[in-house]
């Protein structure tokens, strides 16, 4: 799955169905027919004001413009037959409709250009936001993944969470992220991180060593290139950095700041808690030795949710928080790809579609293996081990 919200939805003009075109033309027809048909003291040509304002509603100026001429016609012929062209009252009449007919069309015509305009934006957010976060595979060797990001900001379509895999020797190296803030002012912050997570994947640094290259990346960005401004200064990144391993049934991973996986394990979730959390990135000057290497269970047919904590801080109109925990303990299937878009579109209902932070949701599944032995255990899957 990928970003909820997309230029199309904005790009393409709605083209009105013949049963539309009919209520403009018909309010010419039927106001016209009835004002002729009644005495000259009874004016109902002001009522023709509808037809261009309710064309503007669907339609693009070009027509709205048209159906304003038809109508503005249609008074002069009511104004013909009903006293003359030429009366105070209908010439009032045929000035006021012709002035708010060319009111309309141009103000259906500037909501047009300004539509068009936001599309461009939206466009070229969308590439920015899959060249900064490419969408995950749906296979890396034995893994099954699936994803979905969610931007607060609709016109921005990318933010501060952050997400990126790499191919690591037996295993597929994986970041998921949170910068402090979020739109816009959080994407300089996330393409860093990224940057410095993708550019060490061929050098097979060490975890520690790994994670202590993106906190001072992340520390070198915002104390060099802040130029004073204190809200740059103050930035961080909470961050899960993971190695799963593709022939080991386990994983291994250090914990910056970040909420903890949920580990969906024969029908039961563990939180993956690591013993004692690292201080999320960029805070300071980063040390290798600071990072401990958490391991934690990880078998064919268990099921990893790696989330945001735009997830778990998503409230409902009484102000509770999403009960992430709930919902996937709730979940009785192994596809990843059901799990992430049964969240999405969970988290967005009862949010009411509105988020106040950035969301990604990445859902990880090794397929379980045909017969016996696979060696299952929970004890292996909800405690960690510590190392280097």
């Amino acid at each position: 799955m990928s970003v909820r919200r997309g230029p199309g939805r904005l790009g393409r003009g709605w083209r009105p169905s013949h049963g539309w075109m009919a209520v403009p033309l018909a309010i010419i027809v039927l106001v016209t027919v009835i004002d002729i048909n009644t005495p000259p003291t009874i004016h109902l040509g002001p009522f023709l004001v509808a037809a261009p304002a309710i064309t503007a509603s669907f339609a693009g100026a070009a027509l709205t413009g048209a159906i304003g001429a038809l109508a503005v016609v249609a008074q002069i012929v009511i104004a013909v037959l009903h006293g003359g062209l030429t009366t105070p009252n209908h010439v009032a009449q045929i000035a006021a409709l012709l002035v708010i007919s060319v009111l309309v069309t141009v103000f259906r015509y500037l909501r047009d250009r300004h539509q068009r305009r936001l599309t461009q934006v939206q466009s070229v957010a969308v590439a920015a936001q899959q060249v900064l976060l490419r969408p995950l595979p749906e296979r890396i060797g034995p893994l099954r993944i699936a994803f979905s990001y969610i931007a607060a900001e609709a016109e921005a379509q990318i933010g501060g969470d952050l997400y990126a895999a790499v191919p690591f020797p037996g295993a597929t190296r994986l970041v998921v992220g949170d910068v402090r803030g979020k739109g816009l002012s959080a994407i300089g912050e996330a393409a860093v991180l990224i940057g410095a997570f993708q550019g060490s994947a061929y050098r097979n640094l060490s975890l520690p060593v790994l994670v202590a290259h993106l906190g001072n990346s992340v520390y070198w960005n915002t104390r060099h290139l802040a130029d004073g401004n204190p809200e740059s200064e103050e930035s961080f990144v909470t961050a899960l950095v993971m190695d799963v391993h593709h022939n080991d049934p386990f994983l291994t991973m250090v914990n910056c700041g970040h909420p903890p996986p949920l580990l969906l394990h024969d029908g039961k979730v563990h939180a993956l808690e690591v013993p004692d959390p690292a201080l999320p990135l960029g805070l300071r000057a980063a040390d290798e030795r600071e990072y401990d290497v958490a391991t934690f269970g990880f078998e064919p047919g268990d099921l990893l949710l790696l989330y945001t904590d735009g997830v778990i801080e998503a409230r409902d109109r009484e102000g509770a928080f999403y009960p992430l925990l709930d919902r996937v303990a709730a979940w009785n299937e192994t596809d990843p790809a059901s799990l992430v878009r049964y969240l999405h579109d969970d988290l967005l209902r009862y949010a009411g579609g509105n988020l106040n932070d950035d969301v990604a949701i990445i859902a990880i599944a090794v397929p379980p293996q045909p017969g016996p032995g696979t060696g299952r255990g929970t004890t292996a899957a909800a405690r960690p081990r510590r190392g280097r």
